[in-house]
């Protein structure tokens, strides 16, 4: 048997030193653009990502325009936005298109699809030492699945109509009534099918990282070697395939009371614009909610988890430790997956949810703070009296511990639905998921790239840029998102177009304009980890070395270029776990190293 596996593997070695050798038989089309290649792929979707990230981004700073300087009218935004912005100012539609496609693009197209997309991708064939992923074709189809979702979406901010405007979360009756604005048009019927496709990419690649976690890990790599970035990605894809699909049928049957005349949230409803009533009677808007937001806070884990692994792996590596209480990591990485479906309706408070039923999700989202507290307490141990090295990586998967905790913490008044009820759809909100969930998982990201692309792409990123980066973004995500704790502790809610005309609300008009300003400069600092990271994968300082961290996992035993195969004769085997740091006297022990005679084991 044995015999027949080395067979195989010298076949698909001689294969792959003969596509080495006709390596100039691959165009540019079939190489970079239709590739199976998972490296590509990841690159794929890192660079989608990327541009996604600026058009949202984009997007905050002009709502932000709007909010700090409500009084002011801009003639040059007319020149660039035409009818959005007429007479120089955000017109009350396209804030409210703004604010929905900003929050659209930035929760699913970048920290869920450029996230995992990227990470997963490129990380679990490497640091499982497989070939390539189970199914190179899907995983392809992944990416074009989010390409063309992509390509939808963005072709809804150019229609008549204008894009879908009820809010990223599309609750009915809003989203559900074609008549009920301008923007529940054409626009949602667009948004519509490129979520769906969106769906299906997650889905296609879920299943594909699942399969190639539990089927093609190298020999003597245990599910107890893996680092803790493959246990993160693994738990995210389980994640995306028990909820997405949720996500799925409530929005076909959003399209089926949009066009086939059917009830599922349409209940007794007046339309004052053209004075009629509908004849829906017996839906229900709160069925959407349920099946909404049962995708809606795994997701905020299927954003989360794979920093949270990255960081995990980052700090290791870079305080020249061993990650603190290994197993425990890897449970509380369990105990998130499982919670997270079990807590959605504390999306839903305010909805006339049964007060005893309430009280169940309160406890159980109150729950989910403990495995999160098991990490951050492993966090700071792991760093705890280490030697750190101080790099971009390192900084960025430090300052995602920072985020985490000041960000999670909100979390506990929110999770509490009597003081929820003051709380609901104010800034505090805004506050608590944009440090948690929005900026701590790009630092997760940002650390993620820092570490990985000399593996990416054979070179380093510029260090000065990369400090630059990091303290503007660190500090500027303080200035932008703590004060408005404050302002939801007043009431003030969120989604308004102007605040200056509400008198308990105008005292925080210079707040506001602070705020604006803020966004708009740490806007201008991700554009200089833009151009740092372009410029870096032609002109950054050449890797030298095979593994320039000095890290132990397996991805940094393949060549500076890795080919399409990773490796260029049998693939390693793996001896031991990945956390040998500072042991029996050596600063790092290779995963691929035989445990010694004399060494201790794990």
């Amino acid at each position: 048997m044995s015999h027949g596996h080395a067979e195989v593997i010298t076949t698909h070695e001689v294969h792959h030193d003969e596509h080495g050798a006709h390596h100039h038989h691959q165009s540019f089309i079939t190489k970079y653009i239709f590739s199976q290649d998972h490296k590509i792929i990841a690159k794929q979707f890192l660079i989608t990502g990327m541009i996604w990230a600026i058009i949202g981004g984009l997007m905050s700073v002009l709502f932000r325009l709007q909010l700090g300087y409500p009084d002011q009218t801009f003639p040059w935004l007319e020149d660039i936005l035409g009818n959005w912005a007429r007479g120089g100012k955000i017109t009350p539609e396209s804030y409210y298109a703004l604010v929905t496609m900003h929050g659209t693009i930035l929760v699913f197209f970048v920290l869920t699809g450029g996230l995992s997309g990227t990470f997963a991708n490129f990380l679990i064939p490497l640091q499982c030492g497989a070939r390539d992923m189970a199914s190179p074709m899907m995983n392809m189809l992944s990416y074009w699945f989010f390409f063309g979702g992509s390509i939808v979406m963005l072709s809804s901010l150019f229609i008549q109509t204008g894009p879908f405007s009820g809010g990223w979360t599309a609750y009915p009756p809003l989203s559900a009534l074609g008549d009920a604005s301008p923007g529940s048009k054409t626009g949602m019927d667009l948004w519509i099918t490129a979520m769906a496709m969106f769906v299906v990419s997650s889905l296609l690649g879920g299943l594909n990282y699942v399969s190639t976690v539990l089927n093609l890990r190298t020999k003597g790599m245990s599910m107890t070697r893996l680092p803790l970035t493959i246990w993160a990605l693994f738990f995210t894809a389980v994640l995306g395939i028990l909820s997405f699909p949720v996500l799925l049928s409530g929005f076909i049957l959003l399209l089926f009371d949009r066009h086939a005349g059917t009830s599922f949230y349409l209940s007794d409803i007046y339309i004052a614009a053209t004075n009629q009533a509908l004849p829906n009677e017996g839906g229900s808007a709160i069925l959407y909610q349920h099946l909404f937001w049962f995708l809606g806070h795994p997701e905020v884990y299927i954003i989360l988890l794979p920093a949270m692994g990255m960081a995990s792996e980052i700090l290791s590596v870079n305080a020249r430790k061993p990650i603190f209480g290994y197993m425990a990591m890897v449970g509380s990485l369990f105990a998130i997956t499982i919670l997270a479906f079990l807590v959605w309706a504390h999306h839903m408070f305010v909805t006339g949810l049964n007060p005893f039923l309430g009280s169940v999700f309160v406890l159980l989202t109150l729950l989910i703070a403990v495995p999160s507290a098991i990490k951050v307490f492993n966090w700071l141990t792991t760093i705890w009296k280490s030697n750190i090295k101080f790099t971009p990586g390192m900084l960025f998967a430090l300052g995602f511990v920072s985020l985490f905790i000041s960000g999670g913490l909100t979390g506990i008044f929110l999770g509490n639905s009597t003081l929820d009820i003051h709380l609901h759809d104010t800034y505090f909100v805004i506050a608590h998921f944009h440090i948690v969930m929005g900026v701590s998982a790009f630092f997760g990201m940002f650390a993620g790239i820092y570490h990985w692309f000399p593996k990416m792409y054979g070179r380093f990123m510029n260090n000065t840029m990369a400090y630059i980066h990091f303290w503007g973004t660190l500090i500027g995500a303080y200035l932008i998102f703590w004060p408005m704790h404050y302002e939801g502790l007043a009431g003030m809610p969120r989604r308004y177009l102007d605040y200056s005309n509400w008198s308990s609300f105008n005292q925080f008009g210079e707040l506001n304009k602070f705020i604006s300003t803020v966004a708009m400069i740490v806007f201008a600092l991700q554009l200089l980890f833009v151009f740092n990271f372009f410029y870096s994968i032609w002109k950054g300082r050449k890797v030298t070395t095979l593994n320039p961290w000095d890290a132990t996992t397996l991805e940094w035993t393949t060549p500076i270029h890795p080919g399409h195969g990773n490796w260029e004769g049998e693939i390693p085997e793996v001896h031991r776990w990945a956390y040998d740091y500072s042991k029996d006297g050596r600063d790092f022990i290779p995963q691929t190293e035989p445990i010694g005679p004399n060494e201790s084991k794990h």
